[in-house]
């Protein structure tokens, strides 16, 4: 693994790959995770589906990708892992696919080893990284991928964790730019623009317990393709984003999913 810099673990204030890890019935997560997450049930029942949802999503992204021929992957805000992982996926479709994991979660580091059981022709590995520190996360991932070939980044249900004062934006821009012609963006990200009074309660009260939430607008989350091509359906709420490509999550039609998801291509 690279860029590894164990940190010990906070568990007095909730996180949100560990609040993640609850809503999708993982174990790795403390009481102030599951109090936080049982605050958002009370405001949205749905957040699991949610981020069920997001997983899916993720999913069949991927597996068009490695359908498209790409072969290299990196994964920003990894999270806890919850098979099916993305190289299991890519790998399955490519085995000789490159996948490079990257999370600023401590506890995602101590799990790290069941990001790394790939197969025998491809390669995983993990990097320790905050994505506000995308020149480490450079760094790290040229150990393992040829940035002369196109590059899969992956930013799944990260950057509405990180404010407009973080530089959310520049940090993607800086990030897609290393990218080589034929690499391409995944995003999936929360809004406010279907759900904006629970959406609006649910952001102070994680405000309130040390986790900011940036809850954009369609037109806030389309600008971070900019300079890019839009794959086709271009910018959906996930759950909408070639769904012949996996099986339905339960529940996702059951109401609005706050959120978009889209993969576009670098000229």
């Amino acid at each position: 693994m690279t860029g590894q810099n164990p940190v010990e673990i906070d568990t007095t204030r909730p996180h949100p790959a560990r609040m993640y890890d609850w809503y999708l019935g993982g174990k790795d997560n403390y009481p102030v995770d599951e109090a936080m997450g049982r605050q958002m049930l009370t405001l949205e029942p749905r957040v699991p589906v949610m981020a069920r949802v997001n997983r899916a999503f993720m999913q069949r992204a991927t597996r068009w990708l490695a359908g498209q021929g790409v072969r290299q992957f990196l994964d920003v805000g990894t999270g806890i892992p919850t098979e099916p992982n993305l190289h299991q996926i890519a790998q399955r479709i490519a085995p000789d696919a490159r996948v490079v994991y990257c999370d600023n979660d401590p506890i995602v580091l101590a799990h790290a080893a069941a990001l790394l059981r790939g197969t025998d022709e491809g390669v995983t590995d993990y990097l320790q990284a905050d994505v506000r520190d995308p020149d480490t996360i450079l760094e790290g991932a040229r150990k393992v991928l040829d940035f002369e070939k196109p590059i899969a980044l992956s930013l799944i249900a990260l950057l509405h964790f990180v404010p407009d004062e973080d530089g959310a934006h520049e940090l993607v821009a800086r990030l897609v730019d290393a990218l080589p012609s034929g690499s391409h963006l995944v995003i999936s990200h929360a809004t406010a623009d279907f759900t904006p009074e629970e959406s609006e309660e649910a952001s102070a009260k994680l405000k309130g317990a040390g986790v900011t939430l940036a809850l954009r607008s369609r037109e806030e989350f389309t600008r971070f393709f900019d300079g890019l091509d839009l794959v086709e359906p271009g910018v959906q709420v996930p759950h909408l984003w070639h769904p012949e490509l996996g099986d339905p999550v339960p529940g996702q039609d059951d109401g609005i999913i706050p959120g978009y998801g889209a993969v576009a291509r670098k000229p």
